[in-house]
């Protein structure tokens, strides 16, 4: 294993590589000090040091090292990086392994880290280590920036700690302040329980300051330079930084004193900050840049909207800026860590680009003058025609800036005073501009007042519920139905705002589940919808129409409607459609009848469209509904890593309905097919909740998530039990599945009703997939699911062969390789010869998904049949049998030097998927560094 230094730092306190003196921290090196004699005299310990970045932490590591080197104390320093995290106890390898003493017993340590399988003994193997080299002399172990060690350092760290508690041992480990990872807060949690020492590190005093300005200058500081120097707020690296980059060109010394040569200075760039900006990715450095010139707060639908992209593909972006310390969250906005932080970086961008980017922040043609926002600015609350004006404008600019629309309409609504008579109509047209742009709980707390307040109209009131239950529909299937039905029993409302509120009634109990009420609704909504002329109720409707058919089994009628509805959607404009965008039921619908190709060409141009009008609620209902597809067809990595791009986050009203029967979903089956068993069960316990949830749907999906995960743990009576509730005969309102999510469950759950010898049930779930594909022609699929049902409830092989060669020109890659499984099963009992072919092409076709679980299982199967060798896996490199393709571009372009973000925005994954397919790759080929990598890439590819 490499043990080589992970990161190259520089001091924070140095100018032109001169260390200056260390000021301000007396007290801090005085408690160092005193636990250093505590050592001396026997008593081990841990310090935790922990601060923001700038402040210190590393230079007080490397001045208590010294001091302990000056008292003849053996000292071993880590540190980690975040690039380096899916390296196993690289950090604490790295500090007692290197260095000019390093821990006996090197090679025996480095060849366990190597070894798979050996990390219980290296654990113990470390600690004996560390226990004889504390019998000669006391020990200090120095540990980095703990908020970037990988899972194994910390609980190395935490459990030697303990362990070693009576030895000569101090721990001094360093961690930055604020947010960190959960596994790192539970350590630091651990070690605090464990009497760990706190050393929290503060900003300097003025005295201080005045020091270390003196120390950088030459000279003590007029009144000028000193007030230059506390823009840097005690911060240690910044000041220095901008005093170093002042020293040559702006300060001059005269009687003895430091002054600034030609008044205040211009902004510059700061050391640290460009090292930082280098190492973010081309995106994150461009947000960064952008966030800086617009200057002050910032949202990130601005963001989105000036760099032409949408918010939700600005997740990560924003996740590696705040983790770079350089942005912040303030509110619902982001802001610059410190205002030297953002004057550095507004300083490298060309003059022309800052004004221009300046300009288009505040909505202004290029060239023009800032006149209008100045003037948005000046208004004072109770400027109707100000408001008046702004609310035009976010009505112009909703369609193709949803980012500067939202703007524009909060502030109409500032200016709108509370008991103006055209407030509830403002709150009503920002909700929908707030939530398409990713602010849905904002929005969801401007409706909820306006309505606490009381005092509206019935037509106002009427299209304040209108738009909560727009919103409703990703996240609280039930309240969308409530706000829906309320604001549709209001007396006295127009037509149009009454159809409206029917057709989102019909919406909202279809996707809960009631189909049979969502029909009656319907039929209601498209009598009023037409009497007032509206076509974007009836694009709305149509879609309902969809989905009834769809559980009537009539799916050639469910296919017309749902073209039918996308087609009316798309010619009204988005802006206009009651339930964004109907074109999502249509991709559903495809992939659930086998269309899975139609079905992600759909969803891959709605995350274009969406992504481009920046509308982020839009873009991340399509990432849930790809999530589905992605399954189906076996790319189960691109699955996980769409699932982790729309996750929930803590702003999203409700509990998440759309996640829950999308992605949520979803990572269990992947976690499943993995043999993942933590995240499988994470999402168990989501299913409970789902199962006592409001909607009918969702109670559904929890309902089958259970049952499959009880049935993975080898419990089939449980996983019956679980579905007794739902699997009845299918009356009007339910779906027509007989409990299953999709046509490809029919055999899991045959499987799973012989296993627990419910007979009964097994032949109710084939009498359906069989009564949907006599129903339904021309779909193979829905034959191809019938006959493998059919084959496993008889134990008869014709159909299951039938099965695999309707599968054939299907996409559903698993549901592929369940009937050769199961076909090639029903071989080997009797002529295991010809069972062979059957395994064999079904292990390829589980390896290529990554379905690691299934893998293992046919691997045994084919065992059993009497194969020896290790089958190859079609469709994957020969030299990388272990790999699915996923984890191989991955493992290729770190190979050739990329780091983490490099290689995510070369695949268009995030850093933390990239780092997810290295550590299951680093696993499978028992490799243990990047430079282990590296060398193996280059022998495998080689052909060597």
């Amino acid at each position: 294993m490499s043990v080589n230094r992970v990161t190259t730092r520089t001091a924070p306190e140095e100018i032109d590589g001169v260390r200056t003196p260390l000021r301000g921290r007396d007290a801090e090196l005085a408690f160092i000090e005193e636990r250093l004699d505590a050592l001396g005299r026997g008593e081990g310990g841990i310090v935790r040091a922990e601060g923001p970045a700038g402040i210190g932490r590393s230079r007080i590591l490397a001045e208590a090292a010294a001091a302990a080197r000056r008292r003849g104390t053996r000292v071993f320093e880590g540190a980690a990086d975040p690039d380096e995290q899916f390296v196993p106890l690289g950090p604490l390898l790295e500090g007692v392994l290197s260095g000019e003493e390093p821990l006996s017993g090197a090679r025996r340590l480095r060849d366990l880290a190597a070894t798979p399988g050996q990390r219980f003994w290296l654990l113990q193997e470390l600690g004996d280590r560390l226990r004889e080299a504390a019998r000669n002399g006391p020990l200090l172990v120095v540990l980095d920036d703990l908020q970037w060690c990988d899972d194994l350092t910390l609980l190395t760290f935490h459990t030697l700690a303990a362990g070693l508690s009576s030895h000569p041992i101090l721990w001094l480990v360093a961690v930055r302040a604020g947010s960190v990872p959960s596994g790192v807060r539970t350590t630091l949690d651990r070690i605090r329980q464990a009497g760990a020492h706190g050393l929290v590190l503060g900003t300097l005093e003025d005295r201080a300051v005045a020091r270390i300005t003196e120390d950088v200058l030459g000279a003590p500081p007029d009144p000028d330079v000193l007030r230059l120097a506390h823009r840097a707020e005690g911060v240690p690296q910044l000041l220095v930084e901008l005093l170093g980059s002042l020293r040559e060109e702006a300060v001059t010394i005269e009687n003895g004193m430091a002054g600034l040569s030609a008044g205040p200075p211009a902004p510059r760039e700061l050391p640290s900050v460009v090292r930082r900006l280098d190492q973010l990715s081309d995106e994150a450095r461009e947000l960064v840049q952008t966030a800086a010139a617009v200057g002050g707060t910032v949202t990130v639908a601005l963001l989105a909207e000036l760099l032409g992209r949408s918010s939700a593909a600005l997740i990560t972006a924003v996740r590696e800026s705040l983790d770079a310390d350089l942005l912040a969250e303030s509110g619902d906005r982001l802001a610059f860590r410190h205002d030297l932080v953002r004057e550095a970086v507004e300083a490298g961008l060309p003059l022309p680009l800052r004004q221009a980017l300046s300009r288009q922040a505040a909505g202004l043609p290029p060239g023009s003058a800032p006149a209008d926002a100045a003037e948005a600015e000046r208004a004072a609350p109770g400027d109707a025609a100000e408001a008046a004006r702004l609310r035009t404008e976010a009505a112009e600019l909703a369609a193709t800036a949803p980012g500067r629309a939202a703007e524009l309409s909060l502030k109409a609504l500032e200016l709108t005073t509370a008991d103006a008579p055209e407030r509830p109509r403002v709150v009503a047209e920002t909700i929908p501009l707030l939530w398409q742009t990713g602010r849905a709980s904002r929005a969801r707390e401007l409706g909820a007042t306006a309505l606490a307040a009381g005092g509206l109209g019935p037509e106002d009131e009427a299209l304040v519920r209108l738009a909560l239950a727009r919103l409703a529909v990703q996240f609280d299937f039930s309240e969308a139905v409530r706000q829906a039905r309320a604001g549709a029993a209001l007396p006295g409302i127009s037509p149009t705002a009454r159809g409206r509120l029917l057709a989102m009634l019909a919406v909202g109990l279809s996707m809960s589940g009631e189909h049979a009420a969502a029909e009656q609704v319907a039929a209601q909504a498209w009598d009023t919808a037409a009497a007032a002329g509206d076509r974007a109720a009836e694009a709305t409707l149509t879609t309902v129409r969809s989905a009834v058919s769809f559980h009537r089994m009539d799916l050639a009628e469910a296919f017309r409607q749902a073209e039918r509805s996308a087609a009316l959607a798309d010619a009204l404009g988005v802006g206009t459609s009651l339930w964004v965008p109907e074109a999502l039921w249509h991709a559903l619908l495809a992939n659930t009848t086998g269309r899975t190709a139609e079905a992600l060409a759909v969803a891959e141009e709605g995350i274009r469209i969406t992504g481009e009008q920046g509308r982020t609620a839009a873009t991340r209902m399509w990432l849930m509904t790809r999530t589905r597809i992605l399954l189906e067809t076996g790319r189960l990595s691109d699955a996980r890593a769409d699932a982790e791009a729309a996750s929930p986050t803590a702003d999203d009203p409700g509990p998440g309905n759309l996640a829950d029967v999308t992605l949520r979903y979803v990572m269990l089956r992947v976690a499943l097919h993995t043999g993942d068993r933590r995240t499988a069960e994470a999402y168990a316990a989501e299913a409970r909740r789902m199962r006592s949830d409001d909607a009918p749907v969702v109670r559904h999906f929890g309902t089958w998530m259970l049952a499959l995960m009880a049935d993975h743990e080898g419990r089939p009576d449980r996983a019956m039990a679980e579905l007794d509730a739902v699997m009845t005969s299918p009356a009007a309102d339910r779906p027509a599945y007989a409990g299953l999510i999709d046509p490809a469950d029919a055999p899991v759950l045959v499987r799973m009703a012989l296993r627990a010898g419910r007979h009964e049930r097994a032949a109710q779930a084939v009498a359906m997939a069989e009564k949907r594909a006599v129903l339904n022609p021309d779909l193979p699929f829905l034959a191809a699911t019938a006959a493998h049902a059919r084959g496993l409830l008889d134990n008869d092989l014709a159909p299951l062969v039938r099965a695999v060669r309707l599968y054939e020109d299907c996409p559903r890659v698993l549901a592929r390789a369940s009937a050769l499984e199961d076909a090639g099963r029903k071989l080997a009992a009797t002529r295991r010869s010809e069972a062979v072919p059957y395994f064999e092409t079904a292990l390829a076709l589980y390896a290529r998904s990554g379905a690691e679980r299934d893998v293992a299982r046919v691997r045994r199967r084919l065992r059993a049949a009497g194969v020896r060798r290790r089958p190859s896996a079609a469709g994957l490199s020969d030299a990388w049998p272990e790999l699915t393709a996923a984890e191989l571009r991955t493992v290729r372009l770190v190979a050739r030097g990329l780091t983490n973000r490099q290689a995510a925005e070369q695949l268009s994954l995030s850093s933390h998927t990239v780092s997810s397919h290295l550590r299951r790759a680093f696993t499978k080929l028992d490799v243990t560094s990047r430079a282990e990598l590296t060398r193996l890439v280059k022998h495998r590819d080689s052909g060597e």
